[in-house]
């Protein structure tokens, strides 16, 4: 058995393991990664980063607030979102509501759909169980980057560009994933999708070397011929159209036509990068 010390050399050996592009899941692999990642990059494809990437294309600041989910109580969800109205109104932002909340004084909410038709405002806080979770995981002084299908190219430029993705400045690719009931992983088919498209464009502009869990989810992406189906066929996909909100899904996977990249600002806001 091994010795509490002879573990801990061993997770820092798994973890620096000399790639330049690396892939984990949901807060706890963010945080894990955190501490040696030069960018991380958040992937939560239905709905946070999506709504995110639409809000910076018309300019908006996203501030990101975590919301409970899965065995969350009462008392806990009501906590939550108390929580949240006050640092919005601390933080001179509106206050994003739930999908099925919103009215004409509050239009805008975690669906992109939401996003696209509501009203400018400079600066939002968008509630969020997963995305926002791994966003809250990362250290303040770590870049973090939103990224989802629409902006692939933009956000692997940007990255490249300022010399990430080398085991010198090496990326944490996050997927967000969904959770069951128990709160346990439900590994969500599109945002493993979603990283890597990203994975793969890095790679393709010679960022590397990728980490055996980076390269399983690039090859993904490129081994599936239809996107679109794909992500709409999944069960948070079929979730979303079963609750009324297909044009989610649609505008998900409507191509990788976004070139804002939205990038976490010293006030912990998402902003057009």
């Amino acid at each position: 058995m091994c010795k509490p010390d002879a573990l801990a050399q061993l997770s820092r050996r798994v973890v620096d393991s000399g790639t330049g592009i690396r892939f984990e899941w949901r807060p706890a692999g963010a945080g894990r990664l955190a501490g040696e990642a030069a960018c991380l990059i958040v992937v939560d494809v239905l709905s946070f980063t999506t709504a995110v990437s639409v809000a910076a294309e018309r300019g908006i600041r996203v501030l990101p607030f975590w919301v409970p989910d899965g065995p969350a109580t009462t008392a806990e969800r009501a906590a939550s979102e108390k929580a949240a109205a006050v640092y919005a109104r601390q933080s001179g932002a509106r206050l994003a509501v739930a999908r099925h909340a919103v009215t004409p004084d509050s239009p805008w909410s975690l669906s992109p759909a939401h996003m696209r038709r509501a009203p400018f405002v400079a600066r939002l806080l968008l509630q969020s169980p997963n995305g926002a979770a791994i966003a809250a995981a990362a250290p303040p002084h770590l870049r973090v980057v939103a990224a989802c299908l629409r902006n692939i190219t933009a956000v692997g430029s940007w990255l490249t560009t300022r010399g990430y993705g080398s085991p010198a400045h090496p990326v944490a690719v996050i997927a967000a994933g969904e959770r069951w009931p128990d709160g346990s992983l439900r590994p969500a088919l599109e945002d493993p999708l979603g990283a890597g498209g990203l994975i793969s464009d890095l790679h393709a502009q010679g960022a590397g070397p990728l980490s055996a869990e980076a390269a399983a989810a690039r090859a993904a992406y490129e081994g599936t011929a239809d996107l679109t189906s794909a992500v709409a066929a999944g069960v948070s996909g079929r979730e979303l159209a079963a609750r009324g909100f297909v044009q989610d899904v649609a505008i998900a996977t409507e191509g990788d036509i976004c070139a804002a990249v939205p990038v976490r600002d010293g006030d912990g806001a998402f902003s057009p990068g």
